[in-house]
């Protein structure tokens, strides 16, 4: 069984602008989240494996098909584009409708019911798109992308613009996608949206994938990074001293029983932390990372990879 998504050494570059630089990962059923600032080049890689361009470098299969080359691939394919898209003429209804017969499904009119059903939009169907909201709008997308029944769906900031009420019922239904054994592949510049969305993270910072993993993994690929660190003992001030001696301790402030420690490098002072502890008698209550939600770590991740070339 081929796997869903591949993209193996993939750059792609507009005359002198590198827009991606030797990005790999696969995708398998569930909802991986693709994090990345505004020109991280995350809609470059969504129109690659869309077939609208061809990578400068590398190999970019869908359910291991050339979404370039092989048109098969695109019955078994759903996106939802950046952007609106959508005909203000045209019904919900209408609209998926369309979609759907240029695709070649067997019963348009069926098709189009059953995706508005399942993004909500029954109450809506034969209302016309220009006076729906931006929510609806992009429900009626998300419809579209639904209605030929695909493997694999890649939506594009599809929460953008939303307000509350209208992301947290679209986060349940991109998780509900995923559930269904659907390969869900969904990018965003919000944190929050990310984590409450997928299981699996993938980090863009100027064109470069530079992490990936669970929430919880991403942090934990950061342990080298720079980090402040609570260290709870029963002899601050002694150990504060202690910390001051070692090359990775860039600050050091005692705060009743406990010490704040900045350092270059996590994982170096983690492990230097009981050893020091234990050489000079002292009982280590609690070593707690300050700051490490992943909000954080994107932001620190982001401005240690800005200076890199796009």
């Amino acid at each position: 069984m081929s796997t869903a998504l591949q993209v193996d050494g993939v750059s792609k570059w507009f005359g002198d602008t590198v827009a991606l630089s030797d990005v790999s990962f696969h995708s398998e059923p569930g909802v991986t989240g693709l994090l990345g600032h505004n020109g991280a080049g995350k809609s470059t890689l969504f129109d690659l494996l869309a077939g609208f361009t061809a990578p400068s470098q590398g190999d970019v299969r869908v359910l291991g098909m050339d979404p370039r080359t092989e048109p098969a691939v695109h019955a078994r394919l759903g996106l939802v584009p950046d952007g609106e898209g959508l005909w203000s003429f045209l019904t919900a209804r209408q609209t998926v409708a369309f979609l759907a017969r240029h695709r070649g499904v067997a019963d348009p009119d069926a098709a189009a019911r059953r995706a508005l059903h399942t993004v909500g939009l029954e109450a809506a169907a034969d209302r016309r798109v220009a006076g729906f909201s931006k929510g609806m709008r992009q429900r009626v997308r998300l419809a579209q992308a639904l209605a030929h029944d695909p493997e694999v769906l890649l939506l594009d900031e599809p929460l953008n613009g939303l307000d509350p009420a209208q992301r947290r019922a679209d986060v349940e239904l991109v998780r509900r996608l995923g559930a269904e054994g659907r390969t869900v592949l969904v990018s965003s510049h919000i944190l929050a949206e990310v984590e409450r969305m997928a299981d699996r993270v993938l980090v863009m910072v100027n064109g470069r994938l530079i992490a990936e993993g669970t929430p919880a993994g991403v942090q934990q690929l950061l342990a080298e990074s720079a980090r402040t660190i609570r260290v709870e003992t029963d002899g601050p001030r002694r150990l504060a001293g202690l910390l001051l001696l070692e090359p990775s301790v860039v600050s050091v402030t005692v705060e009743d029983d406990h010490v704040l420690v900045h350092t270059s490098d996590g994982a170096r002072l983690a492990a230097q932390l009981p050893v020091l502890a234990r050489d000079a008698g002292l009982r280590l209550r609690r070593v707690i990372p300050v700051g490490e939600d992943l909000e954080s770590v994107f932001s620190r991740l982001t401005a240690s990879a800005r200076g890199a070339g796009r």
